[in-house]
């Protein structure tokens, strides 16, 4: 096997712009997951074999498909049959939609897609996945306050909620991240994963105070941190406005700053958000949004398989 990930077959399949070709989100959701399995080798430490191991208790938000009628007929009681890799859990995707995820370098020339795009990519295909697990899954899409909010549901027909959710989002205002989270926590009381996708431009003491309350919850956090490779590395040759989306205000830059001093603060920020998850048992993995998703679901199989 290459070891460069750009150079495998399925990169090709999990690369945004070729998912940006497809004809709505549950199509690149299904489409990804689908092609980054194939470059996937079959393992139990992956759990994707659907065998019967045991049952469990029925509870709201379980499809009801999974229901054992017999053993209901028998004792008067729900069950549901639970299945190898089953994780008996439930996801919850939470997609900033801040102003600044509207971003990307490339976006409009058909090369690439903006940070929001990638993250609905990301989003959905978490989400299809984790219904193959039988999960339940919930989405919030959030800026300076919750946009849009679908509990964790198992349910015929939540799957496509989801994604549709995360398909109407459009990038508006700041990001700020209290009531959000707050909103979460009111809300969500049983314990599971939760994949948080941003751009993550806000304090990095902010985000302690925001997202470690839900790890002392007992939620398993990951956070996919996105970032344009304008962002990354910056080549300019002369002296640049830019534009803050989220505020509007607006400096102009010369390439001596971007080259030098902008990378040591893109880095020290990184690594700050890094050591913020590092701290509060949280998983963070870095995403440029012009590279192929297998990276990030990769990362998620892993976030599972050592959460579970």
């Amino acid at each position: 096997m290459a070891s460069n990930p750009a150079q495998r077959p399925t990169a090709n399949l999990l690369n945004p712009t070729v998912l940006a070709s497809l004809s709505n989100l549950e199509l690149v959701a299904k489409y990804s997951v689908e092609g980054f399995l194939i470059g996937l080798h079959r393992s139990p430490k992956f759990g994707f074999s659907q065998e019967f191991v045991e049952y469990r208790a029925y509870s709201d938000g379980d499809d009801p498909r999974y229901i054992d009628w017999n053993v209901f007929a028998r004792t008067d009681k729900t069950y549901i049959k639970r299945f190898l890799g089953e994780t008996n859990s439930h996801l919850m995707v939470m997609l900033d939609s801040s102003a600044s995820m509207g971003f990307g370098s490339s976006a409009g020339n058909k090369t690439g897609v903006s940070k929001l795009q990638f993250g609905k990519f990301l989003g959905a295909s978490l989400a299809y996945m984790s219904s193959r697990q039988h999960d339940a899954v919930g989405v919030m899409v959030f800026a300076d306050n919750v946009v849009e909010y679908r509990p964790p549901a198992s349910r015929s027909g939540s799957l496509q909620g989801v994604i549709h959710t995360l398909d109407k989002a459009q990038p508006a205002k700041g990001t700020e991240l209290k009531h959000p989270m707050s909103h979460f926590q009111e809300r969500i009381k049983r314990r599971g994963l939760v994949a948080v996708i941003s751009d993550f431009y806000c304090d990095t003491q902010e985000l302690l105070d925001n997202i470690r309350p839900l790890a002392m919850q007992g939620q398993d956090v990951i956070l996919f941190h996105l970032l344009d490779p304008a962002e990354l590395n910056p080549n300019i040759k002369e002296s640049t406005l830019y534009e803050d989306l989220e505020t509007g205000h607006a400096i102009e830059v010369s390439p001596v700053f971007m080259n030098k001093e902008y990378h040591d603060r893109i880095r020290t920020h990184i690594s700050a958000i890094q050591n913020t998850a590092s701290g509060m048992n949280a998983d963070h993995v870095l995403i440029n949004t012009s590279e192929p998703l297998d990276k990030a679901l990769h990362s998620y199989l892993t976030f599972r398989e050592k959460r579970g």
